[in-house]
């Protein structure tokens, strides 16, 4: 079964890719919405499995892993300040208006607080394949866009830990935040000393491909590091393709990752999103869609875009960056079933969020494809 799933979005996934591209939208877009049309909200054809979610999130570690080695560590430093501001304001924002929004529907304090954190958080992962597509990962604003959602991870992982403890969680704030001191001390200690180590060590093995293959022990390693210390896997990946990025061996490895990963593994990533669509009620709860998915929207572009006007960037640059950090993807719906099993969203609610994370996942990549291409003349004529 497994086997002709994949034949079907290796396909469905590189066809629709195209189309979107012809029509002028980056794939990534095709690839979401042909998910959606395969999954059991349309055609039925693909089930949302264990086994299919579990090569999806190999794709997106695979992914980000790239981002990491693609990094211009000159521009990532420049760019310091305006993604710590882009990261804070991008979460403060949202927190507000979605606790101001939960409020003023009757919701009590906790169910507030918890949707606007779940409006605060980002995943970057489809903002680095639109900004791939259109080479403006290693810009200013990618690299702005890269640094903040670090930053963003770890804040709202924090924060989730906070919310948690004050509602009854069986939650300790202080091993959070140890866990998270202790990931980033190690983490970055071993991408400067230990990664140059094991792919040397590896470069001279007499097996096929051993320093492709010591670069994906290294991105799966850091990936489960950062996954057990309470960091998102996917940054756990990029700094190990950042460690990797500085040694001898970064060509070789980017261009074979790359391969194997655009041939399967990231495919399978973003049309899994559309398969994992539950659009039941969607009918009956659409007000709530519709009023949810705007805020969630415009939210996190006007706080990021704040963040970026703030550290110096021109606006249409600074709205680039809030479009890049719309996108909720997995973080969103990992921090949405914590809270269903936490009791702070009813099944309902929890739907209606589900689709609200979809919504934000898919106009992003068009929402960027547009600011850049508006951004393009302007610099051009300056």
């Amino acid at each position: 079964m497994l086997i002709a799933q994949l034949a079907v979005i290796l396909f469905a996934a590189k066809l629709a890719g195209d189309l979107a591209v012809r029509l002028g939208q980056p794939a990534v877009l095709g690839k979401l919405l042909i998910g959606i049309v395969l999954g059991p909200s349309v055609l039925g054809v693909i089930e949302d499995t264990d086994l299919l979610q579990e090569l999806s999130q190999i794709g997106v570690i695979l992914l980000m892993f790239i981002a990491g080695l693609e990094t211009d560590m000159d521009q990532f430093r420049r760019t310091g300040k305006a993604a710590v501001a882009v990261g804070v304001l991008g979460i403060l924002v949202p927190l507000l208006a979605g606790y101001a929004a939960g409020a003023a529907l009757g919701m009590g304090t906790g169910t507030a607080l918890f949707l606007g954190l779940l409006l605060s958080a980002t995943s970057v992962s489809i903002s680095v394949q639109a900004l791939k597509e259109m080479g403006r990962l290693q810009s200013k604003e990618g690299s702005a866009i890269l640094g903040a959602a670090v930053i963003d991870d770890v804040l709202v992982v924090i924060a989730l830990a906070f919310l948690l403890s004050l509602t009854g969680g069986d939650v300790e704030l202080g091993a959070v935040v140890l866990k998270k001191v202790v990931f980033f001390a190690v983490a970055i200690l071993l991408a400067w000393k230990a990664i140059p180590l094991v792919l040397k060590w590896f470069a001279p093995l007499r097996v096929t491909e051993a320093v492709v293959s010591a670069g994906l022990v290294i991105c799966f390693a850091f990936a489960y590091f950062a996954e057990v210390t309470g960091v998102a896997a996917i940054i756990g990946a990029y700094i190990a393709g950042i460690g990797a990025s500085f040694t001898d061996y970064r060509e070789e490895v980017f261009n074979k990752v790359e391969t194997i990963g655009y041939a399967l593994f990231v495919p399978v990533f973003f049309t899994s999103i559309g398969v994992a669509a539950d659009f039941s009620g969607i009918v009956e709860h659409w007000p709530l869609i519709v009023g949810w998915s705007a805020l969630a929207i415009l939210t996190k572009l006007v706080g990021a875009a704040l963040g970026a006007k703030w550290a110096g960037f021109s606006w249409g640059s600074s709205l680039a960056v809030g479009a890049g950090m719309v996108s909720r993807g997995e973080v969103a719906l990992i921090i949405a079933g914590i809270g269903l099993e936490a009791g702070l969203l009813d099944g309902d609610l929890f739907a209606v969020m589900i689709i609200v994370v979809l919504v934000t996942t898919v106009v992003t990549p068009p929402l960027l494809k547009a600011i850049f291409s508006r951004l393009e003349p302007m610099r051009r004529a300056a």
